[in-house]
């Protein structure tokens, strides 16, 4: 068993080989909570919650970090509405309820709470010690109340993105006092203008830390000097990533042995942004499409891919799970009749050709297509009575499905609903006119039958005839 995964600063698939082959670390940078999240940052999340998954099954435990960063320029200006003062708040209110709501819209896709999920302000002692030893380094310089990062004093800036530090643009920390336009802020003076409670003691006097010295001091807290995979999206390679590499190593710590970017949401082919006006935030996602049709939606592309939202993406989706609810339902009929739900597959084996396409760099496009095959193959072996090669295909499907959060079975939505209890008045109605279809064969009125049938059919449901009886479900896109 080999797991390969790209790293995006060796720009090439690499074996990955964790630092302790019996616990992955990982660091994946966390939402800034200045207003709700949207597609992207569920994207996000779910791509590293699918490869916090199946690293877990092959290396056994993952100690995952996912950070919040609760202070910043743009908290501080969220919370301020200069035409409707009413509807200010204190900016550490603000961040807690936008974290909160990251952390439902989280929660309703399936994405596994993080190992620890520190707040940056949290973490401000250890900022303030990483800061002074990179002034003590060399590396870092004090001027007004703030440090900046010295960037030409470390020639390997840049090596992340591969660029040259002399090809870059300016830091957008323009205060003045720096060194070189390029040099970015690790503490930033407080100033008269922002809250008093938005500040902290330091050598250099009062005021917060920059956005990037507060991952690589979390990084470092939670997991140590040297940890295995740092993650995120790949609009924060530069400047954050870049940064944060730039100050950890210049600081003497070995930092990530692997980067992982995934890719960025698209809406008609252009990248979403607020400023365009075509960002979906998550609450109006989750209102509109079933939480288990959204998860599946977007983890089916490759998580470094580009994700372009359509109005098929997620009928498509829906499609994909309903044959693949409707095939547990036949299983479960024909195979544990007697049995109610609550099945866990969660450590069975899982066919080698998904554990192939997981294995090099999560796959997760091919490993679907190796699960809908499974599907294929076990409504077959029902069609022939074949329970055992039924059996098995049920077993592969739960556990795969279970493995990627996209189980119906597991889910506490209709799905579950629609396998456990039918569904309602649909189900009486359906089975009045089965029973009656019943009674039509049973006299030998075939063209009564016929016609019921075909009654069921024009509605979208779909009849199977068995040795147990009749049973329906309805037919998807």
């Amino acid at each position: 068993m080999t797991v390969r995964l790209y790293d995006t600063k060796a720009q090439a698939l690499r074996d990955f080989a964790p630092i302790d082959p019996s616990n992955v670390t990982m660091y994946v940078c966390g939402p800034t909570v200045q207003s709700g999240p949207h597609i992207g940052h569920l994207r996000a999340a779910l791509a590293f919650d699918v490869m916090r998954r199946w690293l877990d099954r092959r290396f056994g435990r993952v100690t995952f970090v996912r950070n919040v960063t609760d202070i910043d320029d743009k908290v501080l200006e969220n919370a301020v509405h200069p035409d409707e003062p009413w509807l200010d708040e204190p900016w550490w209110a603000l961040a807690y309820r936008i974290e909160q709501e990251f952390t439902q819209a989280y929660a309703a896709i399936g994405i596994l709470a993080p190992t620890y999920e520190p707040r940056a302000t949290g973490s401000i002692p250890q900022m303030i010690e990483l800061i002074e030893a990179l002034i003590a380094r060399g590396h870092a310089y004090a001027v007004a109340g703030s440090v900046y990062f010295d960037v030409p004093s470390w020639p390997d800036y840049g090596a992340l993105t591969n660029q040259r530090a002399g090809t870059l643009d300016a830091s957008p920390d323009t205060d003045a006092g720096k060194r070189d336009p390029r040099d970015f802020a690790l503490w930033k003076a407080a100033k008269t203008t922002e809250p008093a409670d938005a500040a902290w003691a330091s050598p250099w006097g009062p005021g917060r830390p920059g956005w990037h010295i507060e991952c690589s001091a979390m990084s470092r807290r939670y997991l140590g000097a040297e940890f295995d995979i740092h993650g995120g999206g790949l609009d924060l390679r530069f400047p954050h990533h870049e940064n944060e590499l730039a100050q950890s190593t210049a600081a003497g710590d070995a930092f990530a042995r692997y980067w992982v970017h995934n890719g960025l949401v698209t809406v008609g082919d252009q990248k979403m942004s607020k400023s365009l006006g075509n960002f979906v935030l998550a609450a109006d996602l989750l209102e509109e499409h079933d939480p288990l049709v959204v998860r599946y939606a977007l983890l089916a592309a490759h998580y470094r891919s580009s994700l372009d939202i359509g109005d098929s993406t997620f009928a498509e989706a829906e499609a994909s799970l309903e044959r693949i609810s409707v095939f547990q339902q036949r299983a479960v009929r024909a195979v544990f009749p007697t049995e109610a739900g609550g099945f866990s597959f969660f450590g069975a084996q899982v066919p080698a050709a998904f554990a192939a396409a997981m294995d090099e760099d999560l796959g997760v496009p091919q490993a679907l297509a190796t699960l809908h095959e499974t599907v294929r193959a076990g409504n077959v072996a029902l069609d022939a009575g074949d329970l055992e090669d039924a059996r098995a295909a049920f077993t592969a499907v739960s556990s795969m499905t279970q493995l990627l959060g996209i189980d119906p079975m597991a889910w506490p939505t209709r799905w579950k609903a629609d396998a456990e209890r039918g569904m309602g008045a649909l189900d009486a109605l359906v089975r009045t006119m089965i029973d009656q279809r019943a009674q039509a064969r049973a006299s030998k009125d075939w063209a009564t039958a016929d016609r019921i049938r075909d009654a069921i059919a024009a509605a979208g449901i779909a009849l199977e005839d068995g040795p147990d009886g009749t049973h329906w479900s309805v037919e998807r896109g």
